[in-house]
């Protein structure tokens, strides 16, 4: 009897566990951002920091990259990672955007 308790305890727990394995969103399968994009081009993103328009930004230093922004959080690959300025998409860890703030 106490196994049969013991199972139906865990349970819960368990079914709660899986649940949240399957919906979680894994960084892999996210597509990766394009400069184009509306959101993109709204907040001037480049994927590469070195292509930032100097005259446009003069406060912009090469330094600065998506990957030391307090927005970005690293993903699977260390060249990629999310912004939570652009959804599920992924930027490169080497770009640059007018929202960035030092991490």
């Amino acid at each position: 009897m106490s196994t049969r308790r013991q199972f139906l305890k865990t349970l819960p727990i368990a079914v709660a566990t899986s649940l949240a394995a399957v919906a979680a969103p894994s960084g892999a399968g996210a597509a990766t951002l394009d400069e184009k994009d509306p959101q993109a081009v709204k907040l001037d993103y480049k994927a590469d920091t070195r292509k930032v328009d100097q005259a446009k930004f003069p406060r912009h230093a090469a330094s600065q990259t998506c990957a030391n922004c307090q927005l970005f959080q690293e993903g699977a690959s260390p060249s990629t990672g999310s912004c939570v300025l652009f959804g599920d998409k992924q930027v490169a860890a080497a770009g640059w955007c007018s929202a960035w703030e030092q991490g």
